[in-house]
């Protein structure tokens, strides 16, 4: 097996048998089940716009908290240098523990599918926004799991990781607020970095390149942060 399937399967391991897993799958799944249940009854309309919208929130609430022991409990323990010294790549130590907490939000996320079928079943949604918002919400946790990672490998206190990997996804969210602000042309640069600004089209069934683009690049400068972190240790 190779070192990153090695390093997948221990956090794998980690991340599903952590009770932390449990309790955020817990409060997700229950907040947007309660809202699904209530937003039918009263819209009697068959679309998921309102729920992408709410897990978008949840998402930049909850996944700080998935993220916060990737680094800083290893610090804590003193097991991150025993960890960089093994013979493997830095770069597989924070793919693994990215994929790892990925696939757990992926888990969530097609769990919550269930609305999707049940408005297929007794409904006619459109299905291309519904889509467009599994694949936003999928792009969105890669770019805050990043994010979070990258939070937590500063530093050995995990409240402050986690605040910290809020607080930039909050920077993010509220960007195109703060825009206006600004005077050109740092309000379109200021403004390209929002994540709602980026999300939105998803949703309403449309699939840009430069959304793409966006969760991508920014997540892959997360990861390679974190990994020039771990490199300079």
């Amino acid at each position: 097996m190779s070192a990153l399937g090695v390093l997948l399967r221990k956090e794998l391991h980690s991340t599903f048998t952590s009770p932390i897993a449990y309790v955020v799958g817990t409060v997700f799944l229950l907040i947007t089940g309660y809202t699904f249940s209530f937003t039918l009854l009263l819209s009697k309309v068959a679309n998921l716009t309102y729920i992408f919208h709410q897990m978008y929130v949840l998402l930049i609430l909850l996944i700080p908290v998935l993220t916060m022991r990737a680094f800083a409990e290893e610090r804590r323990a003193n097991t991150l240098e025993l960890l960089l010294t093994a013979p493997v790549r830095a770069v597989w130590i924070v793919l693994a523990k990215f994929l790892a907490t990925w696939l757990l939000v992926a888990g969530l996320l097609s769990l919550s599918g269930v609305y999707a079928l049940l408005l297929g079943r007794y409904g006619e949604p459109v299905w291309t926004p519904i889509y467009g918002g599994y694949l936003a919400l999928l792009l969105l946790a890669c770019l805050l799991i990043a994010l979070g990672m990258l939070t937590s490998s500063l530093t050995e206190n995990q409240v402050v990781a986690a605040t910290a990997a809020l607080g930039a996804s909050l920077l993010l969210w509220l960007a195109d607020a703060a825009a206006y602000a600004l005077p050109v042309p740092l309000d379109l640069l200021v403004i390209n970095l929002s994540l709602i600004g980026h999300f939105t089209p998803f949703v309403s069934g449309s699939l840009f390149l430069s959304d793409l683009g966006y969760y991508v690049t920014l997540a892959l400068l997360a990861l390679f942060f974190t990994t020039r972190v771990l490199m300079d240790r």
